[in-house]
Formats: C-alpha cells, sequence, structure tokens
C-alpha cells in the first residue's frame, strides 16, 4: 500500500533520508529516483513486478507528474524499469541493465582497464573465501558437502554455482551485487561445466573450507584460477 504524504511530511520525509529541498541546483528527477529506489526496498519490489503509476508517485511526493515522468525514463534509458504499453511500469533486473553495456564500451577499451575488472573481482572472490572458510558456522553449512557429493557422483559441477554460493555464504550483500556485476564486463573464468581435469582442484577447495583452512582454501583457488585462465576448454 502506498501511504500519500502531506505537503510538510514529505519535506520531513525528504529531510530524513538526506534530501536537500532548499538546494536548488539538486534536479527534483534526482530526487524522484532516490524516492523510487527507498520506496522498492520499503515495498520489497522484485525484479517483473509492478511500480506505482505516475499518478501514485506524484501524489506521494507532490510533485508534478511531468517531474516524475522524466525521473522514470532517466531509470528506463538504463535499463532498471521497463514501461509496458496499458499494463504500467515494471522492475527489471539490476544484473541486466543497460548500464553495464554503457560501461564496457565506453569506459573499458583498453586491456588495462579489462585487467583491473578481472583483479577486482577476484578480490571480492578472495575475500569471500577467506570469511567463509574463517567461520566455524559458515564453512559448516550443507550446501558445501552438497557440491562435493555432486563432483563425486557425478563427476562435475557448474563452476559458477560453487563461487556464488561463496560469495552468498560470506553474507556481504554489497560485493555479492558488485561480483555480479563484475563478471559481466568480460570473460569470466567459472563459465559452464568443470572437467575431469580440473576435479582436484575443486574437491581440494571444498575440503579446504569445510575443514576451516584459509590457506589451503585459497592457495587452491588460486592455483585453479591459474590453469583456468591458461586457456583450458570451458564446456
Amino acid at each position: 500500500m502506498i501511504v500519500l504524504l502531506s505537503g510538510q511530511t514529505t519535506l520531513k520525509y525528504m529531510e530524513v533520508r538526506g534530501i536537500d529541498m532548499t538546494n536548488q541546483t539538486t534536479k527534483m528527477y534526482l530526487q524522484i529516483v532516490r524516492e523510487l529506489r527507498l520506496l522498492i526496498q520499503a515495498e520489497n519490489i522484485k525484479p517483473g513486478e509492478k511500480l506505482p503509476s505516475e499518478r501514485e508517485l506524484a501524489e506521494r511526493l507532490q510533485v508534478g507528474r511531468s517531474t516524475v515522468r522524466e525521473g522514470l525514463r532517466s531509470l528506463e534509458l538504463l535499463g532498471l524499469i521497463e514501461t509496458k504499453r496499458g499494463e504500467g511500469t515494471f522492475l527489471t533486473d539490476y544484473r541486466k541493465h543497460k548500464l553495464v553495456d554503457v560501461l564496457a564500451t565506453f569506459i573499458l577499451q583498453d586491456s588495462k582497464a579489462l585487467e583491473d575488472v578481472q583483479v577486482t573481482r577476484e578480490l571480492h572472490e578472495k575475500e569471500a573465501i577467506r570469511i567463509v572458510v574463517g567461520s566455524s558456522k559458515l564453512n559448516q553449512l550443507p550446501v558445501w558437502t552438497s557440491l562435493l557429493n555432486q563432483l563425486t557422483e557425478e563427476g562435475s559441477i557448474i563452476r559458477e554455482d560453487l563461487i556464488r554460493e561463496i560469495l552468498i555464504s560470506s553474507n556481504n550483500r554489497l560485493s555479492l551485487k558488485m561480483w555480479f556485476l563484475l563478471k559481466q564486463f568480460g570473460e569470466h573464468p567459472f563459465q559452464g561445466y568443470s572437467t575431469l581435469e580440473e576435479k582436484g582442484y575443486i574437491q581440494k577447495l571444498i575440503e579446504a573450507i569445510i575443514d576451516g583452512e584459509i590457506e589451503q582454501a585459497l592457495g587452491t583457488f588460486a592455483a585453479w584460477t591459474d590453469w583456468l585462465s591458461k586457456g583450458r576448454e570451458i564446456i
């Protein structure tokens, strides 16, 4: 349910959230963007779900519909929302929004920039490993035994399943979101199913996680990613 606010309450509402209504240089549409983010978070709107209408947003924020429309248009240009004629405006998956393509096209144009992306992604992965392995609670999660059993019984796993579970288990949402974005900027080594040749690396890594051996886990992870980076066949 959307709560309509009075003018005074709206000002207070924005003030609490750090929006300076007295700052004339701040465009109203940026305030709309901020408020929309808060609305999505507060009402737990998921990708694919419908957002409030322009009229509802205008009434809540006590601004003109044209101002709301401008804010929504800026989000749509980035692919964060999608307008369907006759149906309304819907939230899209942030991992697929066009900002990734924009950055890749205009910023990541040289090998050094792409290398920095890879290094940054690996920093998130290594820190997540360190957190998970170092926690007696996290390194005993059932998911590790499940992945190890799958590797033993079927001979392979989806590489990204293991890395993603490590990031998720580290309980750092921001790091997880950044990782999802970073891996989209270029080829990442964890695509596809693992091969028989790398089975030993993966088994050793999972066992190190379960045993709480941080240095062993980090060393095995480094050896595995090095093996993958040498152009081994990815299936």
